[in-house]
C-alpha cells in the first residue's frame, strides 16, 4: 500500500495532471478496458474473463492499456469506474456464503410461497430457482409493525440475541433482516441488527428498510436476501481492488457502475452490491444516450451484443427507461416470473442469450436453436481452441468469413477456422446442408431472435420500434446489426467509435447518481404532504451523502422525483415524473394529472371517476455529467480497401471489399455488401446498405430507399 491513502475521487479534479481517465468492463466473455485521455484520444483492448479470479482479468486488462499507451497508472489523473458481472455471477452460480433470513413469526415461508404467480398456467413441471436462503436457516421473531408504521411489538433483544446464537452455530455468515411492514418503519429491524451484533460480531446484516424499503413482501424480502447474499463477495473484492489500484500508484479510489445508469463510490457499491446486478448493460445504455445526444437524436435503439447475452434498450427523449425491479437468475430467460425479483431501480432493457458464445443445436424436432446456453470464455466457442466442442454463433462468423481468423483481436487471438467448420458440418448434417448453409442458419436465428426480443421489449411499453435509428456495439453487435436493423425496420444504423468496448466508454460518460425509492401507501384525498416531503426529505439527505462520498461538492447535485400511483382496486402501479415543486406545494391536481398522463400513455384510457392511491416514493440524486471531450478532427484521404474476403452470408459467396476502419476518412462513403475492420470488432455492411463516416468517428449505415 502507498504512504497515503488514495484521494477521494472527484469528476472535478484538477485539469493540470495527465489527463487520463480508465474504465474496465467485465463481461461474461470478455473484460474490456478504455483508456481515454481529455483530448478524446483513447487506446482500447480486451481479454478473456478470468471468471476464478475476476482480478487478474481485470488487471490484465488494465496492463495491456497502459502498455499500448505507454503511460503509467499515476498519468490516470481523473476517473477509474468499473463494471462487473461478479454479484451476478455469484447469484446464478450460488457461491455465497451461509445466508440467513430473519423474518417475523408466521412469515418464514416468503421465499418458498414468492407471490403464488404462476408465470406458465398450462406447464404442470413449471420450476422456479432454489431461495438463496434454505428453509433450515430461516429464523423468526415475535415482533410486529402495524401497516401505518406504529410499533406494536418491539423486538425483544433477548430473543434476537438468542437467534444470534443460532446462525452463528449454523455457520450463517450473513443475514437479511426483513420484517413485516418495515418499509413503513424501520425500527424494529433497527434493533435486531443492534442485538444480533452485540451477540454475534462479525456477520454481514442487511435491512430490508434500508436495500428496499418498498411495499410487498415476497419482492422485498428476494432483494434483501440477495444483498446479504453478494455481500461478502463483493466488499472484500471492490476493497481488494481499490487497495490493488493504490499499491499501483493510481491516484483516486475507483467509482462503480450501478444498474441504474449511474456510479457511486466503492463505500456505498459495498453495502448494497443488488444495485451492481446490471452495472454493464446499463453502462452501454448510458454510452447509447451519449451518442444520441451528440448526433442530435431523441429517439434511438440500443442494440448491444457480446459474447454471452444481447440487449436492447430505447431511448426515449433522450434517455434510456428505468424500471422499479427486474429480474435475476430466470429458470426460463423469457419468462417473467421465473426468476428473483429486485426492487431496485435500474435501466429498463431487454435481455436475450444470443451472443457470440450461444451454443447452436437441433432440437428434438429438428429445427435449428441457438442460446441461451453459452460457451462463455471457458471453454469459449470452438474457433477459440480452448476445448469448446459445439458449435457458437462466432463459429458460424467465422466459417461465412464475416470474422478474419487470422486477425481477431488484431491478431493477437487467432482462430481456428478448420476447427469450426468442423463444428458447423457436424451441424449441418443433422440439418441436410453443409457448413456454410448450417452458418447462414444460424446467422439468422440468432438474428430474428433479437429481433423478436426488441419488439416485444417496445410494444410491452406501448412504443414503435419501427423507423428508430439503431446504435450497434458490443463484439458481436457490429456484425448482425444490419439484418437486425432490416427485421426491425430500422433505416439507419449507427456504429460508435470503440464498438466494442462501448459499455466501457459508457461508465466514463455516467453521472454520479444514486436512486433511492420509498413506500407510503395513502389515497391521494387523504395524503399527508408533510409526512411525505419528510420522507423526501430523508432520501434527498442519503442521496446527497452517497455522492459526497463520490467526490461530488455540495450543490453541484440534482434531485428529480417520480411517484408510483394506480386507480383504487388495482394492483400494479404506473411510475410518473413529479416536479418537486408539487411536492412542495402539496398539489394534488398536478399530482393526478401527471400520474392520468402517464397511465393514459400506457393503456390508452384515463377513469377520472376513480380514486387515485399514492404507492410508492422515487427520487434520483445526480452529479453533473462528465464534460464532454473533443470529438475527432475531420478530414483525411479516402482509403481503397485493404483486402477481400469471400463471405458465405449469400450462397454464391461474393468477394467482399475489407476496409480498415482506422484508414476511413470523414465523409468517405462505403457501398454494401463490405466489411470494415476494427481490432476489437468486425462491421458488416450488407447490400442494399450504404455507410458514411461521420465527423465524430461513428460509421452510419443507412439502408437504401
Amino acid at each position: 500500500m502507498p504512504d497515503t491513502a488514495p484521494q477521494v475521487l472527484t469528476r472535478h479534479a484538477a485539469q493540470a495532471g495527465a489527463g487520463f481517465s480508465l474504465a474496465v468492463d467485465i463481461g461474461g466473455t470478455f473484460t474490456d478496458v478504455v483508456l481515454r485521455h481529455r483530448d478524446g484520444r483513447a487506446v482500447t483492448d480486451k481479454t478473456l474473463t478470468t471468471h476464478a479470479d475476476l482480478l487478474a482479468g481485470f488487471f490484465r486488462a488494465v496492463d495491456l492499456a497502459l502498455g499500448r499507451a505507454g503511460i503509467g497508472p499515476a498519468a490516470v489523473d481523473e476517473v477509474t469506474v468499473h463494471a462487473t458481472t461478479l454479484v451476478t455471477n455469484a447469484v446464478i452460480e450460488r457461491r455465497g456464503p451461509p445466508t440467513a433470513l430473519l423474518a417475523t413469526h408466521g412469515f418464514r415461508d416468503v421465499l418458498l410461497i414468492r407471490n403464488e404467480h404462476r408465470y406458465d398456467m398450462f406447464d404442470p413441471q413449471i420450476e422456479f430457482p432454489d431461495p438463496l436462503v434454505p428453509d433450515a436457516l430461516v429464523f423468526t421473531l415475535g415482533e410486529r409493525v402495524l401497516a401505518d408504521g406504529r410499533v406494536k411489538t418491539p423486538v425483544d433483544p433477548a430473543e434476537a440475541a438468542s437467534v444470534a446464537r443460532a446462525m452463528r452455530a449454523a455457520g450463517v455468515r450473513a443475514v437479511g433482516i426483513c420484517l413485516l411492514n418495515a418499509y413503513r418503519n424501520g425500527a424494529n429491524e433497527r434493533a435486531a441488527r443492534d442485538a444480533i451484533l452485540a451477540a454475534a460480531p462479525g456477520l454481514h446484516v442487511t435491512l430490508s428498510s434500508e436495500v428496499s424499503p418498498q411495499i410487498r413482501e415476497y419482492p422485498r424480502a428476494s432483494t434483501t436476501v440477495m444483498n446479504a447474499y453478494t455481500q461478502p463477495i463483493v466488499a472484500p473484492y471492490l476493497a481488494a481492488m481499490a487497495a490493488e489500484l493504490g499499491r499501483r500508484g493510481f491516484p483516486n479510489r475507483p467509482l462503480i457502475m450501478l444498474s441504474n445508469g449511474g456510479v457511486v463510490g466503492t463505500q456505498v457499491a459495498g453495502a448494497f452490491p443488488v444495485r451492481m446486478i446490471e452495472s454493464g448493460p446499463a453502462a452501454g445504455a448510458l454510452a447509447a444516450t451519449h451518442f444520441a445526444e451528440l448526433l442530435g437524436h431523441d429517439r434511438l435503439l440500443s442494440f448491444d451484443m457480446g459474447g454471452t447475452t444481447a440487449k436492447a434498450c430505447l431511448i426515449e427523449g433522450g434517455r434510456p427507461l428505468v424500471a422499479g425491479e427486474f429480474e435475476v437468475d430466470r429458470r426460463y430467460r423469457f419468462k417473467p416470473g421465473s426468476g428473483f425479483p429486485i426492487t431496485i431501480p435500474a435501466v429498463d432493457m431487454i435481455e436475450i442469450g444470443a451472443g457470440g458464445g450461444s451454443i447452436a443445436r437441433v432440437d428434438n424436432l429438428g429445427l435449428l436453436k441457438v442460446g441461451p446456453r453459452s460457451a462463455g470464455s471457458e471453454p469459449g466457442p470452438v474457433c477459440y481452441g480452448r476445448g469448446g466442442t459445439q458449435p457458437t454463433v462466432t463459429d458460424a462468423d467465422v466459417v461465412l468469413g464475416l470474422l478474419d481468423a487470422d486477425r481477431f483481436l488484431g491478431g493477437d487471438m487467432r482462430l481456428d477456422r478448420a476447427a469450426a467448420e468442423a463444428a458447423l458440418g457436424a451441424l449441418g448434417a443433422r440439418l441436410g446442408t453443409d457448413a456454410a448453409g448450417a452458418a447462414r442458419g444460424v446467422f439468422e436465428v440468432v438474428c430474428e431472435q433479437m429481433a423478436g426480443a426488441a419488439r416485444a421489449h417496445a410494444t410491452d411499453r406501448g412504443l414503435d420500434w419501427r423507423g428508430l435509428p439503431m446504435l450497434a456495439f458490443g463484439g458481436a453487435g457490429p456484425v448482425h446489426a444490419c439484418r437486425v436493423a432490416e427485421l426491425l425496420e430500422c433505416p439507419q444504423v449507427i456504429f460508435p467509435p470503440m464498438a466494442s468496448v462501448l459499455s466501457a466508454f459508457g461508465t466514463l460518460v455516467s453521472p454520479v447518481r444514486l436512486d433511492l425509492v420509498r413506500s407510503a401507501l395513502s389515497a391521494l384525498s387523504a395524503l399527508d404532504w408533510a409526512d411525505a416531503r419528510a420522507l423526501v426529505g430523508g432520501m434527498a439527505a442519503e442521496g446527497r451523502a452517497a455522492l459526497a462520498e463520490a467526490g461530488v461538492p455540495p450543490g453541484a447535485e440534482t434531485l428529480t422525483l417520480a411517484v408510483d400511483c394506480r386507480y383504487r382496486g388495482q394492483q400494479n402501479e404506473v411510475t410518473a415524473d413529479l416536479p418537486l415543486a408539487v411536492l412542495e406545494a402539496g398539489d394534488a391536481a398536478a399530482l393526478r394529472a401527471g400520474f392520468e398522463a402517464a397511465y393514459e400513455a400506457l393503456y390508452g384510457i384515463r377513469l377520472p371517476e376513480v380514486e387515485v392511491e399514492v404507492v410508492t416514493w422515487r427520487l434520483a440524486a445526480r452529479g453533473p455529467l462528465p464534460a464532454p471531450s473533443p470529438g475527432p478532427v475531420p478530414g483525411g484521404t479516402p482509403a481503397a480497401p485493404r483486402a477481400h474476403r469471400r463471405v458465405a452470408l449469400e450462397p454464391a459467396a461474393p468477394a467482399l471489399p475489407v476496409h480498415d476502419r482506422a484508414a476511413l476518412a470523414v465523409g468517405q462513403s462505403i457501398a454494401g455488401p463490405a466489411i470494415v475492420e476494427e481490432r476489437e470488432t468486425t462491421l458488416v455492411i450488407l447490400r442494399g446498405w450504404t455507410a458514411t463516416v461521420h465527423p465524430t468517428g461513428a460509421v452510419i449505415a443507412e439502408r437504401d430507399a
